[in-house]
């Protein structure tokens, strides 16, 4: 399984990879929204893991875009922003869940 890691913060970004390269899955990270939008529209993913606070594109943008594409990829929201209205904006975008850093990988 090929995952997409769409994260600014190169700690964050570096710990998410080694948690999920732990469980045996292929990992790529996108540091920017532009960048994990043209990873998510050129290669071929499973998921994409998407941060919504990002450089350039934020994550709601890169969603709608992936969307409006008609790329079907499931993308799991894993963010700051913990507001219901952040959670249902997200959704509404057409992200498949919803996930509030700080997280555990269990």
């Amino acid at each position: 399984m090929r995952i997409l890691v769409v994260e600014d913060e190169r700690k964050v970004a570096q710990a998410i990879q080694e948690g999920l390269e732990g469980e045996s899955y292929a990992v790529v990270v996108a540091h920017t929204g532009e960048d994990g939008f043209f990873l998510a529209s050129s290669e071929q993913f499973d998921l994409v893991v998407l941060d919504i606070m990002l450089p350039g594109r934020n994550g709601i943008e890169v969603l709608s875009a992936m969307r409006k594409r008609g790329l079907q990829i499931p993308v799991l929201v894993l963010t700051a922003k913990d507001a219901v209205e952040d959670r249902v904006l997200g959704l509404d975008a057409g992200a498949d869940d919803y996930l509030v850093k700080p997280f555990a990988f269990p």
